[in-house]
């Protein structure tokens, strides 16, 4: 992410400082994306299939301690899937798909949950990220130390070579929180995990850079 502020700028001459701040946060949540996806010959058929392994995988979900409100169906899908011949379109069946997007808060069963909802019928999982509670807090502390550093560095940089800083006449940052981890499964009716996957959790590292112009005095 980032954002970019720009004040009204004058005809002496400025200069621009980077500052960079790091903040590393143990997870508290960890985002997974689950789906289950069908095909059948008819929409009826397919409906009825996918609303069976959804309600299954939910089922699972609940067992194993995912709140009601940490499971969100994000999208539901139905579409005809074809088969071409001698350049004709064959109409061979229908695909429906239920995407979860769930929340898991006791983090040493990422890994079950995540075999027990393959075992369920979710032969999708698109994604897997590990977040925390209150990610507006430290953003503001890595920047916070990205300006600090910038400050630092612009002092020191002023006093080598013999000029005054003005005011402040733009500010630049971007960075923040690392992407989700892509995790991909199988697809298929369903999809079967014999064990659960070991998921170390680690720490994120939040990382902001901040650019402060000032004009020269």
């Amino acid at each position: 992410s980032f954002q970019e502020l720009r004040l009204p700028r004058f005809d002496r001459p400025s200069i621009s400082i980077t500052g960079e701040g790091k903040v590393f946060a143990k997870p508290d949540i960890a985002q997974i994306q689950l789906a289950t996806s069908v095909d059948r010959a008819s929409v009826a058929e397919a409906q009825e299939r996918a609303t069976e392994l959804i309600n299954r995988v939910i089922g699972v979900l609940r067992e194993k301690g995912v709140e009601e409100k940490d499971i969100k169906t994000t999208s539901y899908s139905i579409n005809p899937r074809y088969d071409y011949s001698d350049g004709r379109q064959i109409l061979r069946g229908y695909n429906v798909t239920q995407n979860l997007e769930i929340k898991v808060r006791d983090l040493t069963k990422v890994g079950e949950i995540l075999a027990a909802a393959g075992g369920a019928g979710a032969n999708q999982i698109g994604g897997l990220s590990f977040t925390t509670e209150d990610p507006q807090r430290l953003q503001q502390e890595a920047r916070d130390k990205a300006i600090k550093d910038a400050r630092t560095k612009a002092a020191e940089l002023s006093k080598k070579l013999g000029v005054r800083l003005g005011k402040v006449v733009g500010f630049f940052e971007s960075g923040g929180f690392p992407p989700p981890i892509p995790l991909y499964g199988k697809g298929g009716d369903i999809g079967v995990v014999e064990r659960a996957p070991e998921i170390p959790v680690g720490e994120n590292e939040i990382i902001v850079n901040v650019t402060i112009t000032y004009q020269l005095k």
